[in-house]
């Protein structure tokens, strides 16, 4: 038992069981169905923030265009569902029966070639993981390869995600347009609305969000993660050594896209939809305050800064409609400038010493034996035996 507990002590798995056990244990049985639902969403954009924490934090690129990969993950699933959701006897009122309705409505009259690889579900889970990372290796080889990097490399991130976004908008015909991709009801034939099925995605969500963490935490204690660390902290030190900087920064940017891109993926499941308003500039911004909120240098972290971020914004926007945007810049401002190191910081700066100084405290008090009664002084007077035990006659 003893090995078992060091072993999770020197690994740091203690706060990743402790997040296993809020989100598979805690959540299912506290909230209703509706809130369960609503927390699988927040944990899709937390694979976003593990991204940018092997990106940012780990690597010191700060990419504002994360939304542009959770987008096409999105994208991705969207448009499987929608063609599962399009077959021909349903759509038999339209004019070309056999094609998403918004197609029908611009007038196209047949499905486009780049649509027919997600009429397969195992070819559209690869794509999805392999466009994104496709094209996150070309930007970032494009960029760090001429050693583009800090504010600039931010700005072409926001720049590639206003692209995407006008691109998604103004293909109407062949993306949905500003409306998206709604109406999205069956995978493979299983009703996604059913209340067993959001449990059994809330489920799998959460399990391939710990499969991410612990996959990330597994890069981040390897050489490669020391490399990561070095090259943020001392960039020209690594290169001297004769590593190739540019190679492992694109690395961690193609890692963080294909996180990225799986939470897009598990998002549009849940959510039954995809829009346009989930690629731009405005979310990207958020998805980094995630993990900003979170700790940029904290895994379990980003995870707790996605589920705070994300439901105070359901929350002010419930109780304070006309108030809830200065609210959530007030929350953001607060948190930043109290605690720079997000919620990972203050546990570790405050909780955890306090809880030390705790456990030591009462385990030094169990150790420590209990002092034997003091024996009489000499000289001192012998104590008083009440009457009857004394000897003397009364």
């Amino acid at each position: 038992m003893n090995s078992i507990k060091l072993w999770v002590e020197r690994n740091s798995l203690g706060s990743v069981l402790l997040l296993a056990v809020v989100l598979l244990l805690v959540f299912p049985l506290a909230l209703d169905l509706f809130r369960l639902n609503l927390v699988g969403k927040y944990l899709s954009y937390a694979f976003v923030a593990l991204g940018l924490v092997m990106l940012w934090g780990y690597g010191g690129v700060l990419s504002l265009g994360q939304g542009v990969f959770f987008g096409l993950g999105g994208y991705g699933m969207a448009m499987f569902l929608k063609l599962e959701a399009s077959d021909p006897i349903t759509t038999k009122i339209q004019s070309t029966p056999g094609i998403p309705d918004f197609m029908d409505w611009n007038q196209i009259t047949a499905l486009p070639v780049w649509w027919t690889p997600f009429q397969s579900f195992p070819l559209t889970v690869l794509l999805i993981l392999v466009v994104p990372t496709l094209l996150a290796f070309i930007i970032g080889y494009a960029m760090f390869k001429r050693r583009v990097g800090g504010v600039y490399f931010a700005i072409i991130t926001q720049a590639v995600a206003l692209i995407l976004t006008v691109l998604i908008i103004g293909q109407q015909g062949y993306t949905g347009g500003v409306n998206g991709m709604t109406d999205l009801k069956t995978l493979m034939g299983w009703d996604t609305r059913t209340d067993s099925a959001k449990y059994i995605l809330y489920f799998l969500t959460s399990g391939l969000l710990m499969g991410a963490i612990v996959l990330c935490a597994w890069i981040q204690r390897s050489k490669l993660g020391t490399l990561l660390l070095a090259m943020r902290d001392k960039e020209d030190r690594v290169r001297f050594s004769g590593y190739d900087v540019a190679m492992f920064r694109i690395f961690a940017f193609c890692l963080a896209a294909m996180l990225s891109a799986i939470g897009g993926a598990m998002f549009t499941l849940q959510v039954g939809f995809m829009s346009p308003s989930l690629v731009g500039i405005v979310p990207s911004i958020e998805m980094v305050i995630f993990a900003a909120v979170g700790g940029r240098m904290s895994l379990v972290g980003a995870v707790y800064g996605a589920l705070l971020v994300n439901f105070g914004k359901t929350y002010f926007s419930e109780s304070f409609p006309d108030l809830w945007l200065f609210l959530m810049a007030g929350m953001f401002l607060g948190v930043v400038l109290a605690f720079p190191d997000g919620l990972a910081g203050v546990y570790n700066n405050r909780v955890k010493p306090w809880l030390a100084g705790r456990f030591a405290k009462r385990k030094n008090a169990a150790a420590t034996p209990p002092s034997p009664p003091s024996a009489p002084a000499v000289g001192s007077a012998s104590p008083k035996l009440p009457a009857g035990l004394s000897g003397q006659q009364t």
